[in-house]
């Protein structure tokens, strides 16, 4: 009989058994022990991103304080140049653009600053013979580009000689249309500029330019401008519908040309200050 209530017995489970916990398991130490081993994965790799990170920053850091000086005399250069302009922020910006490395030198400056005015008019030229072309003025056209286009400013040239190497637009026009006087006049003007140039070459010997130099300059930057000037009014006489296309395409050289006119007519006072030293310089 003991023995059939012992097997009876055998599977049953008594209140007592239910209020015991389970029997431990090996799961949550495992979980806590990946757990351990996860974070300190993670922050072994934050330490180690953070250390690179870090150098890099340095290493930027100490190039970037080893250029600023450099950078900053560039800047204030050409700050102290533009400012004797009416359009200093367009005669910084397109002479900051240059690839070209900087010398504090006015005299250097103005021909660069005569290269971007050749580079402007040159702009203004072509758009001037698509206009052309696509337009029902009477006559045509044929032109001749000599260097190639666009203008490619290169470090050989800035160093070699200050100026920009621009293309020089040559023109043989068959037209009796106002476009067609816009497109001798602008000849004309690439003329000018290119004789201001030579013009601005100083002598061996010199440092500065010479008054009469700068007369010289003065005269040709200033028929440059006049031959433009000639152009629109020719445009807005005869009534062309093209007249506010040309003037504002031609916004940007006349710009340009206006900043080299007025730095060359304040060399004088340019080259003073620089001699004084860049600590003068607003």
């Amino acid at each position: 009989m003991d023995s059939i209530n012992i097997l009876k017995g055998y599977g049953k489970v008594n209140e007592f058994d239910l209020r015991q916990p389970p029997p431990p398991t090996l799961l949550p130490a495992r979980r806590s022990i990946l757990l351990a081993v996860a974070f300190s994965v993670v922050l072994l790799l934050s330490l180690t991103f953070g250390l690179l990170l870090g150098g890099g920053v340095m290493h930027d850091g100490s190039t970037e304080s080893a250029a600023s000086p450099v950078a900053s005399e560039t800047a204030a250069s050409l700050k102290a140049v533009c400012s004797v302009t009416q359009h200093p922020d367009s005669c910084f910006s397109s002479l900051s653009s240059l690839n070209c490395s900087m010398r504090p030198d006015p005299v250097y400056i103005f021909n660069l600053s005569l290269g971007v005015s050749i580079r402007e008019l040159s702009n203004a030229s072509l758009f001037m013979m698509r206009l052309k072309e696509s337009s029902n003025d009477v006559g045509s056209i044929n032109f001749i580009l000599d260097l190639g286009w666009p203008p490619i400013v290169t470090e050989s040239v800035c160093t070699r000689f200050p100026f920009i190497d621009f293309p020089v637009l040559s023109f043989q026009v068959h037209s009796n249309g106002a476009l067609g006087d816009c497109e001798t006049l602008l000849d004309d003007a690439h003329s000018h500029l290119s004789d201001s140039v030579s013009a601005a070459a100083l002598d061996p010997g010199e440092k500065i330019l010479t008054d009469m130099k700068i007369s010289n300059i003065q005269t040709l930057v200033s028929a440059a401008m006049t031959d433009q000037e000639t152009c629109l009014d020719g445009l807005e006489e005869m009534g062309s519908a093209l007249l506010d296309e040309v003037r504002t395409t031609m916004q940007r050289s006349k710009e340009m040309m206006s900043n080299s006119l007025a730095i060359v007519a304040n060399m004088m006072d340019l080259c003073m200050k620089f001699q004084k030293g860049m600590n003068m310089m607003h």
